[in-house]
């Protein structure tokens, strides 16, 4: 392990008391948060950890306190598990959890009202329309790629993973893409599509102690970083060092502001893409519950730094707190 960490990994591990590792869930993500959870489990375990499994799709939460658990690590991803509605829960019991608190969590998921914010602070994010299901007439839709231009990337704002996206090429993969994105939400999220890299960086820690990591570059193959070639396949490329120091500064310190104005704390990871004309960063959102797979990008950035898995996973339970102190 290199001494030039980012973060103090000097932590005793049995002092964390017993610990709840929350995965799986209800929402559309399950088999991600499913493959994250066994892994947090496995590496917390191996430091001695009293960690034990725990899916709120099959027991209640309440169990969390009669049982005893003085922290919960959250590794669900997506609606229930990372749009404040646990962190809310977990509140209530006064159990302390890893990751942002109830309105950080609440606004980060929701990609809409995270662009909002940003927009209003002058962040660059791609320009957008939001309608929700009643307003999708087929006017309407075949009036979107006039006002932002083609491609039009049409996603479901409260869904991550890649689910329901679609990038439409033309006027006539307006409908199938909506349809498909509605299946998953009553409102959507008509994005501009930015051409070029895609990159995507991590956060660690809260307040002026928070470190961004490494900035990862996203090669997938034919450009389409989906569903199946996040999780699935081994063809996608992640890189580090292709930009430009000053860039790679540049894009680092935009992710930091990105996470202080939606309240982040504990750790999240920043998707953004660059756009080839100019070389500027666009952010698309941030996730503040990240994949903890094999194939997950904050576990490979913080190796980067020489912070390996299972350090990363008792790191991230050590830094577990409630809103209210």
């Amino acid at each position: 392990m290199t001494t030039t960490t980012p973060i103090d990994l000097d932590i005793d591990a049995r002092a964390l008391g017993k610990v709840a590792v929350l995965f799986g869930g209800h929402s559309a993500e399950r088999p991600v948060s499913l493959m994250s959870g066994a892994g947090v489990l496995e590496a917390l375990r191996a430091f001695g950890v009293d960690a034990h499994g725990f899916d709120p799709a099959e027991r209640p939460l309440q169990a969390l306190k009669d049982e005893g658990f003085d922290r919960a690590f959250i590794a669900l991803h997506g609606r229930g598990g990372e749009d404040g509605t646990l962190q809310g829960a977990l509140e209530w019991l006064g159990i302390p959890y890893t990751g942002s608190g109830v309105t950080a969590s609440g606004v980060a998921m929701d990609k809409t009202m995270t662009k909002r914010v940003w927009a209003a602070e002058g962040l660059p994010t791609p320009a957008y329309r939001a309608l929700s299901r009643a307003e999708l007439t087929r006017e309407r839709i075949r009036a979107i790629p006039d006002e932002l231009g083609l491609p039009v990337v049409v996603k479901p704002p409260h869904e991550g993973s890649s689910i329901g996206i679609t990038k439409a090429m033309g006027y006539s993969d307006m409908q199938g893409a909506v349809e498909l994105a509605l299946g998953f939400d009553d409102e959507l999220l008509f994005e501009q599509c930015i051409e070029g890299p895609e990159l995507t960086c991590a956060v660690l820690g809260e307040g002026e102690a928070a470190v961004a990591l490494p900035v990862v570059e996203i090669r997938a193959e034919a450009g389409n970083y989906d569903f199946e070639n996040k999780y699935h396949t081994d063809t996608t490329q992640y890189l580090f060092g292709t930009l430009p120091a000053a860039l790679e500064a540049e894009v680092r310190q935009l992710v930091l502001r990105a996470y202080h104005l939606l309240g982040c704390r504990g750790w999240g990871r920043a998707d953004l893409m660059l756009r080839k004309a100019d070389m500027k960063p666009f952010l698309l959102e941030m996730n503040t519950s990240p994949g903890m797979t094999s194939h997950s990008l904050v576990p490979k950035a913080a190796q980067a730094v020489g912070i390996d898995y299972p350090h990363l996973c008792l790191w991230l339970l050590a830094q577990a707190r409630l809103d209210r102190r």
